[in-house]
């Protein structure tokens, strides 16, 4: 006959958690000895056991019960469906590790793996990482309006991009003035420097910004933009130049001068 430490140490519970399955009506409780102890004999122990692993196996007390009253072929049809469901937990949980890997490693977080050496060959023009970062995380906002499949052809679309001198220029000196502020002169150079080149690539206007409707087209400005202290006031100068948007830029009248 054991005590109820024993009996719970067997188990792998706490006596606290003996006194609750009482309690609720899961484990009968024993008459007490003579001594005012309770002594539990080897079935206790083994309902004991039988309660504490459907438990951990996340079935409610509730349920947990009726199958501790239940026949053969209904315990072996729970035991079943339980199994399944932790199978797919299991599954669930796999996939979360591999999307927690991604994300340890880096760039390819929820991105196509063409990802890795598309922002890989930023980083080797020169592009400071604060950049890239906004990069790589406009790519991960993007799988919101399109598949897998349709970021890694838009990549490699804009990839090419990266062969263009003037690109990889423009790239460079916004990195330069991440940090500069609104009112810094040398924000008006760098508007005129991006304003040239998107004249220069009139045909390209953000890739899939096109399709997207306004509210996300605000989110990814705000991505950008707002990552930068004088993003908004970039924005200001370049509509001056006659360029509307960020993501979704389009031509606009210029200002008069003056």
């Amino acid at each position: 006959m054991l005590t109820i430490g024993r009996l719970a140490s067997y188990a792998g519970v706490t006596a606290r958690a003996v006194r609750h399955y009482h309690a609720v009506g899961l484990l009968p409780e024993p008459e007490r000895d003579h001594s005012g102890y309770r002594r539990y004999d080897a079935q206790a122990a083994v309902d004991l056991i039988r309660i504490r692993i459907l438990a951990d196996a996340g079935v409610p007390l509730a349920r947990v019960q009726e199958l501790m009253r239940a026949g053969e072929e209904e315990f072996a049809a729970a035991v079943a469906e339980i199994d399944a469901r932790l199978r797919a937990e299991i599954a669930e949980r796999e996939r979360h590790r591999e999307r927690i890997a991604r994300l340890a490693a880096g760039d390819s977080l929820a991105l196509p793996p063409e990802s890795a050496a598309y922002l890989d060959k930023w980083r080797e023009l020169g592009i400071p990482e604060r950049i890239v970062q906004i990069e790589r995380d406009s790519w991960i906002l993007t799988l919101a309006v399109l598949s897998r499949e349709e970021v890694a052809a838009a990549m490699a679309a804009k990839g090419h991009l990266l062969d263009d001198p003037e690109f990889v220029g423009v790239l460079r000196s916004i990195g330069e003035a991440i940090d500069w502020a609104p009112e810094d002169p040398r924000m008006a150079g760098l508007a005129d420097q991006i304003a040239a080149m998107l004249d220069h690539h009139a045909d390209w206007t953000g890739g899939s910004a096109g399709e997207m409707e306004a509210g996300l087209v605000e989110l990814f400005d705000s991505l950008a933009l707002d990552a930068v202290p004088g993003g908004r006031h970039l924005e200001v100068l370049l509509e001056e130049r006659g360029w509307s948007g960020w993501t979704r830029q389009r031509r606009v009248d210029r200002w008069p001068a003056g």
